[in-house]
């Protein structure tokens, strides 16, 4: 088979490399989509090269998203009852899961997927439970809204890690399903079969894990088993935890302890593992999830959305956990916000500011320090060993507009600062992902195809209120 041709390569003024910016970077991809060359000291553009408009980032994973909750974004946001919370806002998604159509999803999830690109992001770990038709029973092709969301991933060209989700009850105290659950119903097997299906397919930009809804969701026999199973696997494992003090306290009552110290005595954690959320960790559980190496998914916009609390977010640092970012329920869909969210919480919360930067560790920036522990945070969410800036990494790229409300005139060390603390929408004039351009002028190049399919899906799914 004769290889792909190179793209052109391209030239940046300044490229983020190695955790800070560098001055006139060279950037050739290969046939394949990988970086070939990262050549930061190249005076003038070479012969063919296409010249940046601006400096260029490395994109960011997504790493914990519900695609399907995107038709539900803004919709949630009044109050009928003496009291709302994440449980019952729950309730209300679950008839949106139950109105999803096959169709449905693929238009909402292309839609989706364009938006995380125009929002920096160039992978996203899809938490995918949405799996059997509306009555509860599996369709004839057990992937079926798994080709959804493939078919919404090769239409946008982000990056896609697909986890099929463990999802036996509906709490500690329940041995099965209720009815409003019933599309979500899986076992050990059908968890791996979903995995093995996607794994087959061998796309191009796709890579499939594993997901455990919840302590709460999965029985302990069954997490035992499917962590047996994966012996071997390096594929990362993904689960909810500690999202809620409610859920906590269902823990303690349940076994005798809080969710994140169960986990830990009872699997071996190791780096494959992603647990999202950890709001209400303590500080000991956070030192035992740090020396374990497993990763933590942090979702700002969604955590405030939902009243869930504020993480730890310094201890976290402080412990040299391995952090990454997820829009999870969609009402973000752009990286600069989360970074900001996930500081600002802090700041109301403690009366400091730059509560993330560490000056005694020679790193004064916050938005550098965010930015750096959650882009190779974020690659292991995904199951990447390369990302970034260098010589056979994935060839994605962003570049911020310099001309953008927020960044206009902002000296060039201070770009990153602006982006995250200054810059009120998605300001990136491009996004590429394996070498191919995605978003042109801040707008993904299959806009207009992809918003007319959205605009129907919703009307559809809405048509009663």
């Amino acid at each position: 088979m004769t290889a792909a041709p190179s793209p052109p390569p391209l030239w940046a003024p300044a490229a983020w490399i190695g955790g800070r910016w560098q001055a006139q970077v060279l950037l050739q991809a290969d046939g394949s989509g990988h970086w070939a060359v990262v050549q930061p000291g190249v005076a003038h553009p070479p012969p063919g090269a296409r010249v940046l408009a601006g400096p260029a980032l490395p994109g960011l994973v997504n790493a914990h998203s519900h695609a399907f909750q995107r038709a539900f974004a803004g919709l949630a946001e009044r109050r009928d009852s003496a009291q709302d919370d994440f449980w019952s806002w729950r309730e209300r998604m679950y008839r949106v899961a139950l109105r999803m159509s096959p169709e449905a999803l693929e238009a909402v999830a292309a839609q989706l997927y364009a938006e995380l690109l125009q929002g920096g992001y160039t992978q996203v770990c899809e938490f995918h439970y949405l799996h059997h038709a509306p009555d509860g029973q599996p369709y004839a092709d057990a992937l079926t809204m798994s080709h959804a969301l493939l078919r919404a991933a090769a239409a946008t060209g982000i990056g896609l890690t697909l986890l099929p989700v463990l999802y036996q009850r509906a709490g500690f105290a329940e041995p099965a399903l209720r009815a409003e659950q019933r599309r979500f119903a899986t076992d050990v097997a059908t968890v791996l079969a979903l995995r093995d299906g996607v794994r087959r397919l061998a796309l191009p930009q796709v890579t499939a894990g594993v997901a455990i809804h919840s302590l709460r969701a999965a029985t302990p026999e069954a997490i035992t088993d499917l962590v047996a199973a994966l012996a071997g696997d390096a594929a990362p494992i993904h689960l909810h935890i500690a999202e809620q003090t409610a859920e906590v306290q269902a823990c303690l009552a349940a076994t005798g302890q809080r969710p994140i110290d169960w986990l830990a005595d009872r699997v071996p954690l190791d780096a494959r593992w992603q647990l999202v959320h950890a709001t209400h960790a303590t500080p000991q559980e956070i030192e035992r999830v740090a020396r374990s190496g497993a990763g933590v998914v942090l979702c700002p916009s969604t955590e405030a959305n939902l009243g869930d609390g504020l993480a730890d977010l310094p201890h976290w640092l402080a412990a040299e956990a391995v952090l990454s970012v997820g829009s999870d329920s969609q009402v973000g869909r752009a990286w600069p916000a989360e970074l900001r969210l996930l500081e600002y919480g802090q700041r109301l919360l403690r009366r400091e500011r730059n509560v993330a930067a560490a000056p005694a560790q020679q790193q004064p920036a916050t938005a550098a320090r965010l930015f750096n522990r959650l882009q190779a945070g974020g690659a292991a969410a995904a199951g990447l060993h390369r990302w970034g800036f260098e010589p056979g990494a994935r060839a994605d790229w962003l570049v911020p507009d310099p001309q953008a409300p927020g960044l206009l005139g902002v000296p060039a060390s201070h770009w990153l600062d602006a982006l995250v603390f200054a810059t009120d929408a998605p300001a990136f004039a491009e996004v590429g992902v394996a070498g191919v351009l995605r978003v042109s002028a801040g707008r993904h190049l299959a806009a207009s195809s992809l918003a007319p399919r959205h605009a129907q899906a919703m009307a559809d799914l809405w048509a009663e209120g």
